[in-house]
């Protein structure tokens, strides 16, 4: 596509081309009753309801699997912790008024894959293991869940394959070989090393790729479409990830419920979330905007090098989008978040939900993280840490203050406001590879 395109229809800011920290607000945004009204919607509130009731039936089954979610009674669940210390360190050292409390949504610290991919990654996973079994005449709905850990040698006639720059890999990986399921994850030249270790000690077959991600995932859909046993994960198509994500929205609303958190119009709820190919930004923002309508707005944070999402929605071409088309190179320290392409369903789920994109430089990914290491002791990985950057900038950015002012967040309602930075994975980092996180760009 002609870069020229983009300057001349003044469709994607200057300081997005430029890699540079911004903010694009979505002009797309629409009141949540105009899009419910449109009955274009591929997944209903039944829809939600029906995935949240197969991971409870699952419960018995990972609580078996995985003795870590004992204490969760086999739900795999993460904490929503207050971070005022965070807040402060903010505030102080980028000069960002943070107005209301900042919370963070510790996805990072979710068992078996300690990262947000073991929502949808491990819901499909789930659910493509139920259907088969049923099919087989092996499982029913009255049956207790528990008893598919015997049911080894049936699964382990079966193929799951993904395509991954990392933690999609790793939830499918891990929850795949612990039903009984082979393997296969192609790994895209982003991958960390350590994540691909990890993957192959649970006896999970990674295939890796000196190319990016379109490329793993092409090859990934190519190898399972020739094989009639084989089940592929399209990160960038389906449904079941995006529904496995969509179930944490009513969860965090229990959650918030729990800590006497009121949402409402006086009472805003602010999210940010980082977005890679955008699945599980798309689901989780999308069951909130189910919850709570407009008193509910979801900020995705990509990469400066690599905002896919915000190209595909600002430019409506969608998964055609492609950040190289801009002549942004793609590479970043965030491997989770590397994706020059974005997500055909995510995109065209969200044009009308998402209020914006922020933009994170490689600089301000380790700097939130050493932040958020010494004010709260929480380790998370990069990749998560970009979701800091949209409390920093909401104030900070003019067109971040005029979507304020455009949607009725007034100074009143900000101090009123609950902020939450989504953190997407970190648990299982190990220490030598936190330590160089800690020196990096220093």
């Amino acid at each position: 596509m002609n870069t020229d395109a983009f300057i001349a229809d003044d469709v994607v800011p200057a300081a997005v081309r430029a890699a540079e920290e911004t903010v694009w607000v979505n002009p797309r945004l629409l009141p949540f009753d105009v899009v419910d009204g449109l009955s274009q919607l591929v997944v209903s509130d039944e829809d939600i309801a029906d995935a949240a009731a197969r991971l409870r039936r699952f419960a018995p089954f990972i609580r078996r699997a995985f003795p870590e979610t004992a204490e969760t009674d086999g739900l795999i669940e993460s904490p929503l912790r207050a971070v005022p210390a965070m807040q402060v360190r903010l505030s102080d050292a980028y000069g960002a008024e943070i107005p209301g409390r900042l919370l963070l949504k510790m996805d990072s610290h979710l068992a078996i894959a300690g990262s947000v991919k073991a929502r949808g990654g491990i819901y499909e996973v789930l659910k493509h293991a139920e259907g088969l079994a049923m099919d087989a005449g092996l499982l029913t709905w009255d049956d207790d869940y528990a008893k598919i850990a015997d049911l080894w040698d049936f699964f382990a006639r079966y193929t799951v394959q993904v395509g991954s720059t990392g933690n999609l890999g790793m939830s499918i990986g891990i929850m795949s070989a612990a039903i009984g399921f082979h393997v296969r994850v192609h790994m895209s030249a982003d991958a960390k090393q350590w994540k691909k270790d990890l993957l192959r000690v649970h006896g999970v077959e990674v295939i890796e790729y000196a190319d990016d991600y379109s490329r793993a995932v092409a090859e990934g859909r190519r190898a399972s479409d020739a094989d009639p046993m084989s089940h592929f994960v399209d990160d960038e198509k389906s449904v079941d990830l995006f529904l496995g994500y969509a179930v944490a929205a009513e969860r965090l609303a229990a959650q918030l419920r729990a800590q006497e958190i009121t949402v409402d119009r006086e009472h805003p709820l602010i999210v940010y979330i980082p977005a890679g190919v955008g699945g599980a930004p798309g689901g989780v923002s999308y069951g909130l905007r189910r919850l709570y309508h407009d008193d509910v707005h979801c900020f995705f944070v990509e990469p400066a090098q690599c905002p896919s999402v915000l190209l595909g929605v600002a430019t409506q071409r969608f998964e055609r989008a492609n950040v190289h088309d801009i002549g942004l190179a793609g590479r970043t320290d965030a491997d989770g978040l590397a994706c020059a392409s974005p997500s055909s369903l995510v995109t065209r789920m969200m044009t009308n939900h998402m209020a914006g994109v922020f933009t994170v430089s490689e600089a301000h990914l380790y700097d939130y993280l050493r932040d958020l290491d010494a004010s709260e002791g929480i380790r998370i990985e990069p990749s998560s840490c970009a979701a800091f950057a949209g409390p920093v900038g909401l104030l900070r950015c003019p067109a971040a203050r005029d979507y304020c002012a455009a949607h009725g967040l007034t100074e009143e309602r900000l101090h009123r406001a609950t902020h939450i930075a989504w953190a997407t994975g970190g648990r299982l980092v190990p220490e030598e590879v936190w330590e160089e996180y800690l020196g990096t760009y220093r």
